[in-house]
């Protein structure tokens, strides 16, 4: 099993929007860069847990864990131009992006805030406290998931 942190800002698809859900479960997608899109597409296993991570409010932090429970495929939204994720250089025929589909698992006892993980000379390698990192999908050892779980 392999282990993610996934962002999200909380006023766009915030893991209450993801527990009103049909079956709690929903497409991530919308995600545009690279090296996100080949973790979702060649890395993401069904069965892998997540971290949601709330991003870019007032206090950004951890707030639950959600499952793979579909590996990567096609993100349909980049062929739609109505779509807020359309991406006009995107054919169905050789898919340019692609999503997992993930399922709330559950939420977390308390938010663990960034600004508490940057605290903690253990997580000094976990991508999401080092400097200038900006994806929006990252792989989470075990033992930084382990130690993050802790927290709670």
């Amino acid at each position: 099993m392999n282990y993610w942190l996934m962002k999200s800002e909380p006023d766009v698809f915030g893991i209450e929007h993801l527990k009103k859900c049909p079956a709690k479960t929903e497409p991530w997608d919308g995600v545009r860069n690279y090296q996100a899109r080949n973790m979702m597409r060649d890395d993401m296993k069904k069965g892998d847990l997540v971290f949601f991570y709330h991003s870019n409010c007032k206090q950004p932090g951890i707030v639950g864990i959600m499952k793979v429970v579909r590996e990567g495929y096609p993100d349909h939204t980049a062929f739609d131009a109505k779509e807020k994720y359309f991406d006009p250089k995107s054919d169905p025929d050789n898919p340019r992006w692609y999503m997992v589909d993930v399922r709330h698992v559950r939420m977390l006892k308390r938010v663990i805030t960034l600004s508490e993980l940057k605290t903690h000379k253990q997580l000094s390698d976990f991508p999401l406290v080092r400097r200038g990192n900006r994806l929006s999908v990252m792989p989470v050892s075990k033992k930084d998931w382990d130690f993050i779980l802790a927290l709670e």
